[in-house]
């Protein structure tokens, strides 16, 4: 028998891979998350662009990441109070 240049050809059908790709179209929550990790790659550079005497890199990074979530938080927050009916 001839084996296949790709190891996990054999070990891993087309429908393995359809069935995973119908598990992240209905989970949202890691998309939002990956989302939010590349607009901290926008975010960081600019936090530490204007403190960078006083910050390191991995506090502006880190500092991004806690005003993505605090803007992420009150807009929740804001939809809560506005339409509770949903929540």
């Amino acid at each position: 028998m001839k084996k296949s240049p790709l190891p996990f050809t054999s070990n891993f059908p087309i429908s393995d891979f359809t069935e995973i790709w119908q598990l992240a179209t209905q989970k949202k929550y890691p998309k939002y998350l990956f989302f939010a990790l590349c607009l901290n790659l926008i975010v960081a550079p600019a936090v530490y662009a204007a403190n960078a005497e006083s910050f390191t890199k991995f506090q502006a990074y880190a500092l991004g990441l806690l005003g993505i979530a605090t803007f992420a938080f009150s807009i929740y927050l804001f939809v809560v109070m506005f339409q509770p009916e949903k929540f």
